[in-house]
């Protein structure tokens, strides 16, 4: 702050009136500044690396959800903060770098297995809908299969032309190996909104 006078005459005499002038803090201003902008920018980033890592769908494995060439959003804060959950379309790392992408079928603990073209949870048929409790190939769940409690078994809706859970160069899914939740479709324009999770969980 600083004391700025003012006098006036009158009379021919004399008076002095004081204000105050508020001294702007330059530094502090810019520095409020540079502090909110930053904030701005973290919670930016924050959301795109939560909500907003894009992923294009290579192949056929997730017809009719998913088609070759669509964009889509992961959301990787579903599985930083929560658990997988049953017929999530899950992005998944494999050792050579790449993502891939599938639907989870079994859990930690459960045991799986396809027999007659359905597929079995805990000796129970899978309930679902969309023909997600179907499956002609069985491969390696032709016999139980299973999974420790760190471990998803993973199929591609296009049963019949996908490389998943069912065949050693896949296997089961380590949690570790989970990246994040397929949320939402950018590309093509025409199909622009939410993926929809046909016979997701309550």
């Amino acid at each position: 702050m600083k004391i700025v006078p003012l006098f006036f005459q009158y009379s021919g005499g004399a008076f002095v009136e004081f204000y105050q002038e508020k001294d702007e803090n330059r530094l502090h201003s810019v520095v409020n500044w540079i502090v909110d902008i930053a904030v701005v920018i973290a919670f930016a980033c924050y959301l795109v690396y939560g909500f907003g890592g894009r992923i294009e769908v290579n192949g056929g494995s997730m017809k009719p959800a998913l088609d070759s060439g669509d964009v889509v959003l992961v959301n990787r804060l579903a599985y930083a903060l929560g658990s997988p959950r049953r017929f999530d379309i899950a992005v998944f790392s494999q050792g050579d770098q790449t993502f891939n992408m599938k639907r989870i079928i079994g859990l930690p603990g459960e045991t799986v297995q396809i027999r007659e073209n359905q597929v079995y949870i805990n000796g129970e048929p899978l309930e679902a809908e969309g023909a997600l409790d179907a499956a002609s190939i069985a491969g390696l769940a032709e016999y139980p299969m299973e999974l420790s409690e760190d471990e998803y078994f993973l199929l591609g809706d296009n049963r019949e032309s996908s490389e998943d859970s069912r065949f050693s160069s896949i296997g089961n899914v380590k949690r570790d190996q989970l990246i994040g939740k397929v949320w939402f479709r950018i590309q093509p324009f025409s199909q622009f909104g939410p993926v929809s999770l046909k016979g997701e969980e309550g």
